[in-house]
């Protein structure tokens, strides 16, 4: 069971850095050219191609999870991400992170370790 647990994390880890990656390659912060905009620009750009790998990486290891892991347990699990974006987001984009999102990301930490831990 503890394989299928493990594909869990890596399938969340892999979202969480295609998320990085993808605003990393929406801003424009690694591989884009002075002057480089527009949609398909963006999309080209290594950061935001290593996202989207990263992305269909988790599919991947998501479905191996489900083998094992009820998906009334496992896709909320994902719900973990969401705690560690914010967190990344306000760290490294400088994003705000007031009260009320400190209050909803305790909200959903506590509700991923009752459903992890039932």
């Amino acid at each position: 069971m503890s394989l299928y647990w493990g594909a869990l994390a890596a399938a969340i880890c892999a979202s969480l850095v295609g998320q990085v990656l993808l605003k990393m390659g929406a801003e424009g912060l690694a591989g884009a050219a002075p002057g480089v905009g527009g949609f398909v620009a963006q999309v080209l750009r290594w950061p935001t191609l290593l996202g989207l790998a990263c992305y269909g990486s988790s599919a991947f290891l998501y479905i191996l999870a489900l083998r094992r892991i009820p998906m009334s347990v496992a896709l909320p699990c994902t719900a973990a991400s969401y705690v560690a974006i914010a967190l990344i987001g306000w760290w490294f984009f400088r994003e705000p992170l007031g009260a009320q999102k400190v209050a909803a990301i305790l909200f959903i930490a506590t509700g991923v370790v009752l459903l992890a831990t039932s």
